[in-house]
Parts: structure tokens; C-alpha cells; sequence
């Protein structure tokens, strides 16, 4: 295993002149020995641009890639001794599932006995022990992948194991146990992965960093509370939660801010980041942190509800804002409630209050307070 530094950008296009020739914008970045990362955004974003840029199968094409501070990019998958598990199975149909997981071990001539014993060791992570005599053409998608993912990891001494959206085959109850078991084995076996993917959840409930990406750019690398708590970047608020992040239009003047028709005092935190600066901003607010408020309270805003959703065990609110300047698209505002409480009905006028210590301040997307 090694401590993995990327100094680069990559264009797939001859002389790149702007951001949109870009499929990686230029980064500075460290994964280090041992981590388990999730490269999370959506479809396009670079994300296995930058995989198969650790890996080796891509060259960058300005910059560098350092394995454990030796220079590596002009070097081949195998002279980096990585394993990779791609988005479908990749397998030998015609051997049995020990001869699969074994083979990685059988090319770099690895003692029999200890095959024997670190392809059992997986086999029994992956729960696929009373599989093992099997030919693998016979077995269903799902444990076609827990073999390819079982091949990624059986051998101990690679650079890193890499992941490509490795559960899009898989049938959804069990991706949750595959989440689950690949969490457990980086703590057991302490390997170095690197997970891409599209979906939240699956970034959020594995990996101990994720960093998320949009349009070539890596926005914000941090744990799940350090990106749901104080995203740095607008489009990170909008892509982590469910619903994503509120953001509404603000005008700061005379250390105030203007929402619509209502006039609030900036907050102290604000204010001790230089935002009573003249000027427009943005506000975000996490839909968990909008409360119900009293009508006319001094620090919340009226607002018509335009639908009302019963998860189940808790209440999605959406709502415009009462106070929108005539002819300007309506300020949405959604707001998440306990089951237990009792809400507005479409079409009420109520109050929420957004203003808080979970309340951040955006200028150019980018987070000021």
C-alpha cells in the first residue's frame, strides 16, 4: 500500500484553451495510505477520468501521479500493482469461483497453501464460502460481482484496490449488504480503496473521506458531517441531502440582510466573516434546519406551501416565498418536519425560520460564512 499524490489536470482534447476543454480541472490531492475514499458526482464529472488516472490506464495529460513519493505516472497498471473492480463482472465463466479469486494470487506465484487460505479469507467476507466449487457461468449477476469484488481484494500487497461504480448490477437490498461488508473489510485488512460513485448513499455510508466532484473540478473533500454541516461549494450543498440545500437570494447593507420584503440582522458569525459588506450573496439552509415559525416572528419569513409529502417517518414541506419581487421566478423553500408534527396545508400562508447556526453565506458559489 502506498500514500497516493496527484498533482495534475487532464484533457482528452490536443491544446486545451479553456475549463470546458478540460476533463479534469488542474488539482492538488492526497489519498493516503490506508483510506477509504469515495470520488462522488454526477455521470461526467471526472471521477473515472481521475481513476483511471491512478490506476494507469489513462496518462495525464499535464502533471504527475506519485505512489508512496515515487513518480508513477508514465507507469502500467501492473507496475503500479493495482487491482480494479469496473461497473460489471469481470470474470472466467469457465472456472469455478476459488479458481477466480485464486488466479490474481496464481500469476504473481504465490504459495499454494497460503492461495488456499487468503481465497477462503475472502470468500468468507463476501459470505460466498458455500460457492466456492461452483462454475462461475452458472451463477447469477450479483455473485458474478461479489466474485469480481473478491478478486480485487485478494491480494495483500497492492498500491490500492479501485472501484467503479461496482454495484450497478447489483439488486438494491443487497447493495446495502455489500456496503456494509466492504466497510468492514477495509477495517479488517486496512487496504487503500478508492470508490467511484453517483450515488450518495452508497459515497456516504462507506467511505471515511468523499471527495465530490462537478464539472472537472474537485469542490470539497471531507467526512459526511463535514460536507452535510459546512458544504464549501453551492453545488455540494445541492447534492448531498435529501431534499438538497435551500438557497435563496440576498441583499447585506448596513449590517442587515434583505430577504424579499424582510430585513434581518446579520448574524455574529457572519458579521466576523466580513459579510456586512454592501452587496448580493447567497443564503443556504439545510431543509432539516427550517423551523416552523409564529406569524410576524422578527426572524422568519412568510411563505405560501405549494405541496406537502408524508414520507413516512418525517414531513417534506415545499413552499415559495410570500414576499417574491413581482415578475422574478418564486423562491422555493423546502423544509423537512418530524411525523409528529403538525403541518400547513397546501395552500396555507406560514412561517419558517432560516436564519440559525446551520444558516452559510455564498458569494460566486463558494462559501464566505
Amino acid at each position: 500500500m502506498a500514500q497516493i499524490d496527484l498533482d495534475l489536470a487532464h484533457a482528452y482534447r490536443p491544446n486545451p484553451q479553456s475549463d470546458a476543454d478540460y476533463a479534469l480541472m488542474p488539482l492538488k490531492m492526497t489519498f493516503r495510505d490506508g483510506g477509504a475514499y469515495a470520488l462522488l458526482g454526477p455521470s461526467g464529472c471526472g471521477k473515472t477520468t481521475m481513476l483511471n488516472i491512478i490506476s494507469g490506464l489513462v496518462r495525464p495529460s499535464h502533471g504527475t501521479v506519485s505512489f508512496g513519493g515515487r513518480d508513477v505516472t508514465v507507469m502500467t497498471p501492473q507496475q503500479r500493482n493495482i487491482a480494479q473492480v469496473f461497473q460489471f463482472p469481470v470474470i472466467y465463466d469457465t472456472m469455478t469461483v476459488a479458481e477466480n479469486l485464486a488466479f490474481p494470487l496464481l500469476n504473481r506465484g504465490v504459495a499454494s497453501g497460503h492461495i488456499a487460505k487468503r481465497v477462503g479469507q475472502i470468500a468468507e467476507m463476501l459470505e460466498i464460502s458455500h460457492q466456492l466449487n461452483q462454475r462461475a457461468a452458472g451463477l447469477s449477476a450479483d455473485a458474478k460481482q461479489k466474485i469480481s469484488l473478491g478478486r480485487g481484494l485478494v491480494r495483500e500487497d497492492v498500491s490500492a484496490v479501485l472501484f467503479d461504480e461496482p454495484l450497478t448490477v447489483i439488486d438494491p437490498h443487497l447493495k446495502w449488504q455489500l456496503r456494509r461488508k466492504l466497510k468492514q473489510i477495509h477495517h479488517e485488512l486496512k487496504l487503500t480503496l478508492i470508490y467511484v460513485t453517483h450515488d450518495q448513499i452508497e459515497a456516504l455510508t462507506f467511505a471515511e473521506e468523499i471527495v465530490v466532484m462537478t464539472r472537472g473540478r474537485a469542490v470539497q473533500t471531507g467526512s459526511a458531517d463535514q460536507l452535510f454541516e459546512r458544504p464549501q461549494h453551492m453545488f455540494v450543498g445541492n447534492f448531498i441531502g435529501s431534499p438538497g440545500m435551500n438557497f435563496l437570494p440576498v441583499y447585506c447593507q448596513n449590517q442587515q440582510i434583505i430577504i424579499g420584503n424582510q430585513t434581518f440582522d446579520i448574524p455574529v458569525q457572519a458579521l466576523q466573516a466580513g459579510l456586512s459588506d454592501k452587496g448580493d450573496f447567497v443564503l443556504g439552509v439545510r431543509p432539516e434546519y427550517v423551523e416552523l415559525a409564529h406569524a410576524h416572528q422578527s426572524d422568519a419569513l412568510p411563505v405560501h406551501v405549494t405541496r406537502v409529502q408524508d414520507v413516512g417517518t418525517h414531513w417534506v414541506i415545499t413552499a415559495c416565498l410570500a414576499d417574491s419581487n413581482e415578475g422574478s421566478s418564486p423562491t422555493i423553500i423546502r423544509a423537512r418536519f418530524s411525523a409528529e408534527t403538525q403541518v400547513p396545508a397546501v395552500g396555507d400562508t406560514t412561517w419558517f425560520k432560516i436564519m440559525g447556526t446551520h444558516t452559510r453565506f455564498y458569494k460566486n458559489e463558494e462559501m464566505i460564512a
